[in-house]
């Protein structure tokens, strides 16, 4: 092993952020808390932490996940490395940037007020330390383009949910209105959501069915060659 070449090299810091959506009352949320340590101490945050020894960069995205929202297994996805030279004003820190899709019923949500942190609607965001924005504006952008070719909506969705319920969740993603007859003619064609005998009566007495995603029914879908599009 050539033990000087190592030596000859700077060493820095690397961090995971982690862009959380959440999707609750027809709004698309982002988990926020504010930083407890300079700098920027009491400004708003993307949750994050460095990677520890003896851990991969997916390891530490979900042990992140995991003490503040108490979920595992959460879908979750690499963004991109931000690696600008002054990006974080204590360090030379290059950061790893994940987004991840919580089910908002299911979080452990005195955990998250442990943690400080609070759900903010996309549309209506605070001022975020360093390039944080920047990494929530390559999440948006992932999260949309991904929703429209793989069905990584229902991931947000509880595991019962209604159609109108689902319109309403790509409209919050994509910031625009669907027409419902055209999106419910889609939801028809795909087979793998299944309509269960239960309603929903929350919104009117008459009340919308529930369906629920079939993950087994969507890939046998897929292996005959159909192409999930919204």
């Amino acid at each position: 092993m050539n033990v000087k070449y190592y030596r000859g090299n700077t060493k820095f810091l690397v961090s995971i952020d982690c862009i959380i959506f959440g999707f609750s009352e027809g709004e698309l949320n982002l988990l926020l808390f504010r930083r407890k340590i300079e700098p920027a101490k009491g400004s708003w945050s993307l949750p994050g932490g460095f990677i520890k020894e003896h851990e991969s960069a997916e390891e530490a995205a979900s042990r992140v996940l995991h003490s503040l929202t108490g979920l595992k297994n959460l879908y979750m996805e690499q963004l991109k490395v931000f690696t600008e030279e002054n990006r974080d004003p204590g360090e030379r820190v290059m950061s790893i940037a994940y987004y991840a899709l919580v089910n908002v019923a299911d979080y452990d949500h005195d955990l998250v007020l442990e943690n400080n942190a609070h759900w903010r609607n996309i549309n209506d965001l605070p001022e975020l330390i360093f390039d944080h924005h920047d990494m929530f504006q390559v999440a948006l952008e992932r999260l949309r383009h991904k929703a429209s070719t793989e069905p990584v909506g229902f991931n947000l969705l509880p595991e019962k949910f209604t159609v109108p319920q689902l319109q309403s969740l790509y409209e919050a993603i994509y910031g625009q209105r669907v027409d419902k007859r055209n999106f419910r003619k889609k939801v028809r064609t795909m087979n793998f959501l299944e309509k269960l005998e239960e309603k929903d009566k929350s919104g009117s007495k008459r009340g919308a069915y529930l369906y629920t995603f079939n993950k087994e029914l969507y890939e046998q879908a897929i292996h005959l060659g159909f192409s999930f599009t919204l």
